[in-house]
């Protein structure tokens, strides 16, 4: 049985359990608290068992052969248990943790489920991998929250090829989800030294345990996050790899400098209830979170670090304090290239994005740290391209061309027909004043009313850019007023 085969199997069980009130992202956590407990049973039971145990009565085995009532009260008493480990690991994948099961019976066909798994062929085959099926499916039937913004695979491993993350460097991801680019980093250092074997044993624990780091906000993603590190054979601290926090608070502040950045923010501004930013180290306050972050980025990188960050349209143009974050990143970085990303490869419609490509110093000089940036490279993936989404999926082909691009020495200028320009930073600055928003290409759609996006992708696109000038004029009047969103105008 193929992992896709598995995978499919354990989606097919979620069908079932929709008559419990279990929706996907409610079985998707599910799993992962199972899965927990199998994998800690498997290595044990294969004397690979690294630091985190479970305590007696407290493993797989004290469920499996369970049934009814028995089984269901059994586990949920576990659950409560496991949140008060003396491991922290432990503790955090369980924090907060109850079942959403009502029906014994449900419980039982999971448990089921995972102990048919032949779990050394799954293994063999990734497991880690399966468990990314899992959360891609997840992604792709949720219409919000996580699944909304889920960074697409050939994205991720794309940005990865490109930035080319080294053994014995630290990798930081401030907005991790469930942990993708630091996933997707790792199985790149992992493929160039054979698994880490070709690695001397210190070296070897330093890229287990010490080089990726991420923060998430969200308890629930952060847990599944943990697993996904866990499953591909990265573990992290005594909190794991991915820490809980918000990286425009405190425990961005307290994150130590590293050496490649790969993020996906999260889009819009910040809300009640969302991540607020009350970072007091930030040169430039904004209530626009990416812009926050883009600070954030640029500044923990080391002399010499590299980035590669998702990022949408409006923090390419956005006015105020938009235009002065940009220019202290070209100024302390050198933004070497720009990747307009087509419309459509995110589940949320509408989404313009780009990815931005930048190096702390320059190539010369590391610790340089004025007019570091003096060309843009931008390449245009989005002018004359197909609709992206379930139809027309987005793949590694698409990027292929790019890559190429990206790599080559000397690089050259396709001209105003090809989708690879060189704009100098004099440009940037004297004709478009200071905004990254370039293109050139003659859009072949734009009159053809035939091919206009669906209505709810421009109903979409129309509130981001909503959402965006609403930002720009709350920056207007805290700069007139000099008082804050919430205190009295």
């Amino acid at each position: 049985m193929t992992n896709n085969d598995i995978v499919q199997k354990l989606w097919n069980l979620c069908d079932v359990l929709r008559d419990d009130g279990i929706n996907y992202s409610d079985y998707v956590a599910e799993l992962v608290l199972l899965l927990f407990l199998k994998m800690v049973h498997e290595n044990t039971e294969a004397g690979l068992l690294g630091q985190h145990t479970l305590p007696q009565g407290r493993r797989w085995t004290d469920i499996n052969g369970k049934s009814g009532l028995v089984l269901l009260n059994y586990y949920k008493q576990m659950l409560l248990d496991l949140s008060k480990d003396r491991d922290p690991l432990i503790a955090a994948i369980y924090a907060d943790a109850q079942t959403r099961l009502r029906e014994p019976r449900h419980l039982e066909q999971l448990v089921k489920a995972l102990e048919q798994i032949d779990w050394f062929s799954a293994k063999r085959d990734g497991l880690g991998d399966l468990y990314e099926g899992l959360l891609e499916k997840n992604a792709s039937e949720t219409k919000s929250g996580a699944g909304q913004y889920f960074t697409p695979r050939v994205l991720i491993n794309s940005m990865v090829n490109c930035i080319q993350p080294q053994a014995g460097e630290t990798i930081q991801d401030p907005a991790a989800g469930t942990a993708g680019f630091l996933i997707a980093a790792d199985a790149y250092i992992k493929e160039r030294t054979d698994n880490l074997y070709a690695l001397p044993e210190a070296q070897q624990h330093f890229q287990v345990n010490k080089a990726f780091i991420g923060v998430e906000l969200v308890p629930g993603t952060r847990r599944l996050a943990l697993m996904n590190c866990l499953l591909h054979g990265m573990e992290g601290d005594n909190e794991g790899v991915v820490h809980l926090g918000n990286a425009l608070g405190q425990v961005g502040a307290t994150l130590k400098k590293c050496d490649i950045v790969l993020a996906n923010p999260p889009f819009g501004t910040a809300k009640g209830g969302e991540a607020s930013i009350t970072r007091d180290d930030l040169t430039y306050k904004t209530s626009n979170k990416q812009l926050a972050f883009l600070q954030h980025i640029y500044r923990t990188l080391k002399p010499g670090g590299r980035a590669a960050v998702v990022l949408p349209d409006n923090v390419l143009f956005e006015a105020g304090v938009g235009t002065e974050i940009r220019r202290d990143l070209m100024h302390k970085c050198n933004l070497h290239t720009i990747l307009r990303l087509p419309t459509g490869i995110f589940y949320a419609q509408g989404v313009k994005t780009n990815v931005l490509f930048f190096t702390r110093g320059t190539a010369d000089n590391k610790e340089q740290d004025e007019n570091c940036t003096q060309n843009i490279w931008v390449y245009d993936l989005r002018t004359n391209m197909p609709s992206f989404g379930k139809r027309t999926p987005f793949s590694a082909s698409h990027l292929e061309p790019f890559e190429v691009c990206y790599a080559e020495t000397p690089r050259v200028d396709q001209g105003e027909d090809g989708r690879w320009r060189c704009f100098s930073r004099e440009y940037v600055r004297d004709t478009k004043g200071d905004s990254l928003d370039i293109s050139w290409l003659k859009d072949e759609n734009s009159v053809d009313a035939a091919n206009l996006p669906e209505p709810e992708e421009l109903a979409a696109e129309a509130l981001i850019e909503l959402e965006s000038a609403m930002t720009g004029l709350q920056g207007l009047i805290e700069a007139l007023t000099g008082k804050t969103r919430g205190e009295a105008v």
